[in-house]
């Protein structure tokens, strides 16, 4: 392992609980984008690889959820991660960039809530 990656691995390991997810977001919203410039481009095995990537990071979102202790503002979110799957599992079989600009800006409307209330 180089000092970069080793680095990075650091820096990813001592953030706080919710600067990960404030990660997490951006990375989703990176891909995102990437997947839309692919889609412009008419790289179709890039543009899969770029949702592909960004729903597992919403698969993660939703798999850490504690619906116990969050109760319904993390059940709510729990509903907005399935759709925002959907959605993009949509966008991907259509090719459609106005469905990943669609959850594009939900997803930065979420981080900005993330960034707030982190600090």
């Amino acid at each position: 392992m180089n000092g970069i990656e080793s680095y990075q691995r650091t820096a990813i390991g001592t953030q706080s609980r919710g600067r990960l997810i404030v990660l997490l977001y951006e990375g989703a919203i990176r891909f995102l984008k990437l997947a839309i410039q692919e889609i412009e481009a008419g790289n179709w095995a890039a543009k899969g690889q770029y949702l592909n990537r960004a729903q597992d990071i919403i698969a993660e979102l939703n798999a850490v959820l504690d619906t116990e202790a969050g109760g319904e503002i993390a059940r709510n979110l729990r509903r907005l991660y399935l759709f925002l799957n959907r959605r993009l599992a949509q966008a991907n079989s259509r090719k459609d960039p106005r469905m990943i600009r669609e959850v594009i800006a939900l997803m930065e409307e979420l981080n900005q809530s993330w960034k707030t209330i982190t600090g």
